[in-house]
């Protein structure tokens, strides 16, 4: 019989753990676990328990990838500045915010993160802080102050944050140019509470507590369109730009956890596989095809959740393990 090097022309890997970014049709031999596993092509997106947060809260803001994320404040009760790191397995507590805070936006990645907004208690406050890896900073703070998970999108560099909740409904975009904020052209529907995603010139805003609309940003103004298929507030969400995005959880009416997931074409919003938890006001993070849900408002024990869950995208690897039976 044929060995696995000659078929394939080389030998099967040793590793101590899995690959944090494995190849389609990739082998290899776990030795921590004493297993043989591979990289499959997934045919339906898949959800997965990630490692649990060590702060159980709500209305917390996420920013990174699925492997290299960062949470921040929210409120657990009270209102907390508390920070999280994610290695793809596990949380670990770091450099917490100067002002503790929930509802807020966020943007960046793990080791260069930008927040802003949020409630503080009964004010709804402008403040914003750059996070280095390690601690937080404060910088120049937004025009207008908001909070209920205004829209946010880009990086510590170039940023947009749209929408939010001062007195009522906001339609208010500003951008982030790496020193301050300044207005730009308003959301056709202001809203808070909305699911977001993307850059300064190409990013998306969809549902929200107080609308069903999904608007698209091209760097100059709001567009209209396709709306979501499950009307909610509060929903996660995760994509690279205004034409791929991940809407995830989330409530109707408030405060009802969905489990419910649609993904964006650049269309139209088509549904599929829904979360493991049923939650709303979490953290979330990464692209459409790998994204994080950490945390959150979860129904009917009306409590906050620690729990984890990854998302893998159709087509993307998905690591499987062989079995002899």
């Amino acid at each position: 019989m044929a060995t696995y090097k000659e078929i394939f022309g080389t030998n099967i890997e040793v590793l101590a753990s899995d690959p944090a970014n494995p190849v389609t049709g990739q082998v290899w031999y776990n030795s921590t676990d004493n297993v043989i596993k591979g990289a499959a092509a997934t045919t339906a997106g898949a959800w997965a328990t990630g490692g649990n947060m060590n702060t159980a809260r709500s209305e917390i803001c996420g920013s990174g990838t699925q492997t290299s994320a960062l949470a921040f404040g929210g409120e657990a009760p009270p209102f907390t500045g508390a920070t999280e790191s994610y290695n793809g397995s596990a949380w670990t507590e770091t450099g917490d915010l100067n002002t503790a805070r929930a509802g807020l936006g966020g943007i960046g990645i793990l080791t260069a993160t930008l927040a802003f907004g949020g409630q503080t208690g009964p004010a709804n406050v402008g403040n914003t802080e750059s996070f280095n890896g390690t601690s937080w900073t404060e910088v120049n703070d937004l025009n207008t102050g908001r909070s209920a998970v205004l829209g946010s999108a880009g990086d510590t560099t170039a940023g947009l944050a749209f929408g939010g909740y001062e007195g009522a409904a906001r339609a208010e975009t500003e951008e982030w140019n790496g020193t301050s904020w300044t207005e730009v052209a308003d959301l056709n529907v202001a809203k808070y509470g909305m699911g977001s995603n993307g850059t300064q010139t190409s990013a998306l805003g969809y549902g929200g507590q107080n609308s069903v609309t999904n608007e698209s940003w091209n760097g100059t103004s709001w567009t209209e369109v396709g709306d979501l298929n499950t009307p909610r507030g509060y929903t996660g969400g995760a994509g690279v730009d205004n034409t791929a995005a991940l809407a995830y959880g989330g409530g109707n009416p408030i405060p009802t956890a969905e489990a419910n997931v649609e993904e964006w074409n650049g269309t139209s919003w088509t549904e599929t596989t829904n979360m493991s938890t049923a939650r709303g006001r979490f953290a979330s993070s990464g692209t459409q095809t790998a994204a994080l849900a950490s945390s959150g408002y979860i129904t009917p024990t009306d409590s906050r959740t620690t729990a984890t869950e990854e998302w893998t995208g159709a087509g993307s690897p998905l690591t499987v393990t062989f079995t002899d039976s």
